[in-house]
C-alpha cells in the first residue's frame, strides 16, 4: 500500500517558524516518527533494510505549504472558473502546496448545509488535502442556527463580503460577528466599499470610459481603506476576532494596526500578486491588461515594499493566493465593459517559489517568516495545527523540499492551470520545488508528478484541536 515504507529524508535544512537548522526527518506510514540528528540523539531509531534514505543536503525541508485562499469550480460572472478542483491541486502540489482552503458558498436560498455538500462533491477530485471556509451570503435565523453543526463539521472561518451581489449589509456583518464568537468561530472579510465603487462605476460609464483601465480606478485604494476601518469598528463593538482577508496597501495596513493598538484580535492574509505586480499592469496594450483584473485592484510599487515589512514585522499573517482562475476568452465577456470581467488569477503552482526567490532570496523575509505566512500560520488560524503546518513527531507527513537554483523565468507552459497564462510569466525564481510528499507518499519528484498521484486522494481535513 502507498504511503507505509520508512523514509529518512537526512541532513537537509528544516525550517519551522521559530528556526532552520540541520536536521534529519524520519517518516514512517502517514506520520512523522522522528526529527532531530537520528544517529545522534536517539538509540530508539531503528531504520530497517527497507528504509528509504535520501540525502537532503542543500535542500530546505518545510512543513507542506497551505493555500488559505482558493477559488476552484466557482460559478461566478456568468461562467465558471477554468480551474476544478482536480486541475486546481495538482497545481498546488507541483507549487509544494499539500493544503488548500476552498470557499464553499452558500448561494442564495441555500442552507449553510447545502452548499457544505456542494463544495464536499466538487472536492472529490482533489489530489491534495484540502478544508472549507463558509461564504455567508445570505444570512438569516435558520442560517445562524446552522453555525454551531458547521463549526462540528471542521468549519471554523466564514467569509463575509462588503461588496458585489453576495455582500452582507453592516447589521448583518455585526450579528454574525456576534453569533461566530458565540460558537468559536472566526470571519475573513473582503473589503471594498461598495457603494463608492458603485458611483465611480456609473462616473466612468457616463464618460464611455470602459476599458481595463477603469478598473483600478473605480475600486481605489479609498474604497478598500474605508471598508477596513469600518469592518474593524464593528468587531470591536461585537468583540470579536476578524481576518481581513487579501489586503493591498500601505494605509489598509495602518487600520489594522489602529485597531490592534486599541486591543483588538486581526489577522491579516495578503497575496502574491500584491507583493510583486503593480497598477500599471492595467494599462497594457489592448486587452492584455484584463489578465490582471481583480478585486481589490493591484496597487502601487510602494505598497508592495509595505506588505514585505509587514510579513517580516509580524503584522501580515499570511500570504494565500486568492487563486481565481480564468482564461483569456472568459475575460473577454467584459471586452467592452470592464466592469463584466471576470476578477481573478491563477497563482497557486506560482506562490512558494516567488515568496522565496523575492522575499527570502532578496532579503526582505527570512526563512522563519516564509514557513510562518506559508503554513504554519494558516494551520493555526484555520484550526488544523498541528496535524498540518509542522514538522513534529506524529504530525502528518506532508513535506515539501526546495533547493535553491540559478534564476530560471516563470513560463504558463510548465502550469497545470487551466487558465493558459500566469501572471507572473518570465518573472525569475531561484528556487525549484524537488519533491513533495502528501501524507508520506511522494506526489513530486524532481519538479514533475509522479505516477502516485493517481492513486493517493486528497482528504477533507476537519477540526484538529
Amino acid at each position: 500500500m502507498i504511503g507505509l515504507k520508512k523514509i529518512l529524508l537526512k541532513g537537509g535544512t528544516v525550517v519551522s517558524g521559530e528556526k532552520a537548522e540541520i536536521a534529519d526527518v524520519l517518516i514512517e506510514g502517514e506520520r512523522i516518527k522522528a526529527v532531530g540528528n537520528l544517529f545522534r540523539d536517539s538509540e530508539e531509531i531503528i531504520l530497517d533494510n527497507e528504509t528509504i534514505i535520501k540525502d537532503m543536503s542543500g535542500r530546505l525541508i518545510f512543513p507542506g505549504f497551505i493555500d488559505g485562499h482558493t477559488h476552484f469550480d466557482l460559478h461566478v460572472a456568468g461562467t465558471v472558473t477554468a480551474d476544478d478542483f482536480e486541475s486546481g491541486t495538482k497545481s498546488a502540489v507541483m507549487g509544494g502546496t499539500t493544503t488548500i482552503v476552498d470557499f464553499a458558498t452558500q448561494y442564495e436560498g441555500e442552507s449553510l448545509t447545502q452548499a457544505f455538500e456542494n463544495w464536499s462533491s466538487k472536492a472529490e477530485n482533489s489530489v491534495c488535502d484540502y478544508r472549507f471556509h463558509m461564504a455567508i451570503t445570505d444570512w438569516n435565523e435558520d442560517v445562524k442556527k446552522e453555525l454551531k453543526n458547521m463549526l462540528d463539521r471542521g468549519i471554523n472561518s466564514f467569509k463575509l463580503y462588503t461588496t458585489y451581489d453576495t455582500m452582507v449589509s453592516d447589521e448583518e456583518i455585526y450579528d454574525i460577528l456576534i453569533a461566530l464568537k458565540e460558537v468559536g468561530g472566526i470571519a475573513g472579510v473582503h473589503c471594498e466599499d461598495d457603494a463608492v465603487i458603485s458611483k465611480l462605476v456609473d462616473e466612468a460609464k457616463k464618460i464611455g470610459e470602459m476599458g481595463v483601465s477603469s478598473h483600478p480606478n473605480t475600486r481605489p485604494k479609498s474604497a478598500e481603506v474605508e471598508a477596513v476601518r469600518r469592518i474593524l469598528d464593528i468587531a470591536y463593538r461585537a468583540d470579536s476576532p476578524i481576518i481581513i482577508v487579501h489586503l493591498t496597501c500601505k494605509e489598509s495596513l495602518e487600520e489594522v494596526e489602529k485597531a490592534r493598538l486599541r486591543g483588538q484580535e486581526v489577522y491579516v492574509e495578503t497575496c502574491p500578486h500584491y507583493l510583486l505586480l503593480d497598477a500599471s499592469k492595467y494599462d497594457l496594450d489592448g486587452f492584455e491588461g484584463a489578465k490582471y483584473v481583480c478585486s481589490p485592484p493591484l496597487r502601487t510599487a510602494e505598497d508592495e515594499e509595505t506588505l514585505w515589512s509587514g510579513i517580516a514585522g509580524g503584522r501580515i499573517q499570511t500570504v494565500a493566493t486568492d487563486h481565481c482562475s480564468f482564461t483569456v476568452e472568459q475575460k473577454k465577456i467584459g471586452e467592452s465593459d470592464f466592469t463584466k470581467i471576470p476578477g481573478g488569477m491563477p497563482g497557486v503552482q506560482d506562490r512558494v517559489s516567488l515568496v522565496y526567490s523575492f522575499g527570502v532570496e532578496k532579503e526582505r523575509i527570512n526563512l522563519m517568516d516564509m514557513c510562518r505566512v506559508l503554513s504554519e500560520n494558516p494551520a493555526k488560524l484555520y484550526g488544523i495545527y498541528p496535524k498540518k503546518g509542522a514538522i513534529k513527531v506524529g504530525s502528518d507527513a506532508d513535506i515539501t523540499v526546495l533547493k535553491p537554483c540559478k534564476p530560471v523565468p516563470i513560463s504558463y507552459k510548465d502550469e497545470y492551470s487551466k487558465a493558459g497564462y500566469t501572471p507572473f510569466e518570465g518573472m525569475e525564481i531561484t528556487v525549484q520545488i524537488e519533491s513533495v510528499y502528501l501524507r508520506g507518499t511522494e506526489v513530486v519528484n524532481n519538479r514533475k508528478l509522479t505516477t502516485n498521484i493517481t492513486s493517493i486522494k486528497g482528504r477533507y481535513v476537519g477540526n484538529c484541536r
